[in-house]
Formats: structure tokens, C-alpha cells, sequence
């Protein structure tokens, strides 16, 4: 059977599993989805399964560089046993495009086809992330073939130009989409899916390899009392008041409803959302106030 693989990578928080969530809903497809999140929670994971896409994650260490061969042994074994026409990678959003792509070379043969890879790259984000986080941020542009812009509804179109000026700047031959994939006809979706006319070649692909210097907190569990104090604890940690938080998400039961949280670039979203099999948080930054966040996050006071 031949398996075709899709990466679809972007940084923390740029949107790939609503991106994810949206291929399944337009291509009509049953896809399995190997994921590798940075931290030891699997949020995303659970998100899609919801949506009935069987996740196969794998959260020890990162799939673009410290375990290179638990990673193609992976995917090795998902060819093998569960034999899906498509496979989608969705790597760290701290991972790096260039190195994922070139350990999946090792092991594309006659049977395994990578198809050309996409990268969600959130408009708000790009001038912010390529200063602070440029190795990575610009590995996961220049590397790949889709770039696919998230959050633009409510940019001007000037700021739009610029912002497809810059990736440009970056990658000379993707294809960039600078209006919302929501509106894409099914055939723009089908094409996701078809591979290119001459396989990448993956030998330019540098092999530095970037360890970002973040930390991250898993919360199992989070006792959060109410939506009053769930905004009171997303509001401390925009404000940095517990250190300098770039991504975080959960979801937990607060005041009788299940509710989904997440931070991503300056901005909170709060929502509710089906039951899930557990109630978990990630927090992901820099010089981050652990003894706070677990405190905020365990039905005691805030201390910051």
C-alpha cells in the first residue's frame, strides 16, 4: 500500500489543528494523525480525536531532532501496520520543518510519498516571532511549499500585502495564501493532497539544529472554581506578572461547563467545549513562575 505523508508545521499558538480539523471536515477523508507537542501534555490530541481523527502522538522529546529514530521507527510501524493512504505530521510547533522533512527522506521509498509541506503561519505573529524566535520560526517558512496565513479577518489589506512581502522575502517559490482557507473550494483542498511533480530535494535542507530555550508546565487536572478567575489567571500571564508566556491551552470542567482556554501571541480566546476524557494545561515560556501558575491553576489563591 503506498502512504503519502503531510506535514503540516507552524509555530506556538498559529493555528494547525483547526487547520488540521478543517482538511478532515472539506476533504471528507480519514486521516491518522502523528503529532508531537512540546510538553508533556497531549491537548491537541484529544482535540482531534474528538473530531473522530485517530492521533497517534508522540510527546517524549521532539520529533526533529533529539529521538531521530523513534521517529521514522514511528512512522515505519504506522505504514506498516495501520496502513493509511494519508498520514499527517503535525511536528512541535518548536520543531523544524527542514530537519523533520529530512529524516522522513531516510525512509520515503517506492511505498511512502512525501507530499509538499504546509506551514500556518498566524498574521499577528510574523514580525514578533521572526525577531525572537528566528532560526526556527524562518526554518518552518523557508522550508516549506504551502504557506498558509491564520488570523487575517480582521487586518487591513495593506498590512496582509506586507506581511506576504516578507514570507516572500524568506521563500521565493512557495505558494502563499493570504485570504482565509475557509473559503477555499474543495478542489484547493483536494490539491493539498497530490503530491508534486519531482519529489523535494532534501540535501539543501541545513541540519543545524535550534533547541529554543522555553520551559514549559503541565497541569493535570486544573481546578479553576470559575470563568471569573480563569480571565483574572489569562490576564496575570498576558500581563507577564508570571513570567513571559508565548502559548498556553487547556481545557477543564469550570462552574459546570467545560470549557476550552488558550493564550497564543498576546491574545486569549476562552470557549466552551464537549466533555473530554481528562482536564489538562500547558504553559509554555520563558523564566516562567512555576510555583504561581501551579498554585493559580489548584483552587488556591493567586500569589504572583
Amino acid at each position: 500500500p503506498h502512504m503519502k505523508i503531510l506535514v503540516i508545521s507552524g509555530f506556538l499558538g498559529e493555528g494547525k489543528t483547526t487547520f488540521i480539523q478543517t482538511l478532515a471536515q472539506k476533504t471528507g477523508r480519514e486521516y491518522i494523525i502523528m503529532e508531537n507537542e512540546y510538553g508533556e501534555t497531549g491537548i491537541d490530541g484529544d482535540l482531534l480525536q474528538q473530531d473522530r481523527l485517530k492521533t497517534w502522538e508522540l510527546t517524549e522529546g521532539c520529533i526533529c531532532c533529539t529521538r531521530k529514530n523513534d521517529f521514522a521507527t514511528s512512522v515505519l510501524t504506522i505504514a506498516n501496520t495501520l496502513a493509511p493512504e494519508i498520514l499527517i505530521i503535525e511536528p512541535s510547533g518548536v520543531g523544524q520543518l527542514g530537519a523533520v522533512l529530512h529524516n522522513l527522506q531516510k525512509i520515503a521509498y517506492a511505498c511512502i510519498h512525501i507530499l509538499p509541506p504546509v506551514t500556518i503561519v498566524d498574521a499577528h505573529s510574523v514580525a514578533h516571532y521572526l525577531h525572537t524566535f528566528r532560526d526556527i520560526y524562518t526554518d518552518q517558512i523557508r522550508h516549506a511549499s504551502y504557506l498558509i496565513l491564520s488570523k487575517t479577518e480582521r487586518l487591513p489589506s495593506s498590512d496582509i500585502a506586507r506581511i506576504a512581502t516578507t514570507l516572500r522575502t524568506l521563500n521565493p517559490t512557495a505558494a502563499i495564501l493570504a485570504t482565509p482557507y475557509e473559503n477555499q473550494p474543495t478542489d484547493w483542498w483536494q490539491a493539498l493532497l497530490q503530491p508534486a511533480a519531482r519529489e523535494t530535494v532534501v540535501s539543501a535542507y541545513r541540519s543545524a539544529v535550534y533547541i529554543p530555550d522555553l520551559e514549559n508546565i503541565a497541569i493535570n487536572g486544573p481546578q479553576v472554581p470559575s470563568l471569573h478567575e480563569l480571565l483574572e489567571i489569562l490576564v496575570a500571564m498576558l500581563r507577564g506578572y508570571l513570567g513571559e508566556v508565548y502559548r498556553a491551552k487547556g481545557y477543564a470542567p469550570i462552574g459546570g461547563q467545560w470549557t476550552r482556554f488558550d493564550i497564543a501571541d498576546k491574545q486569549y480566546r476562552v470557549a466552551q467545549c464537549a466533555a473530554m476524557s481528562a482536564d489538562k494545561a500547558i504553559i509554555i515560556g520563558r523564566q516562567l513562575h512555576r510555583s504561581a501558575l501551579t498554585a493559580a491553576f489548584s483552587d488556591s489563591p493567586i500569589d504572583t
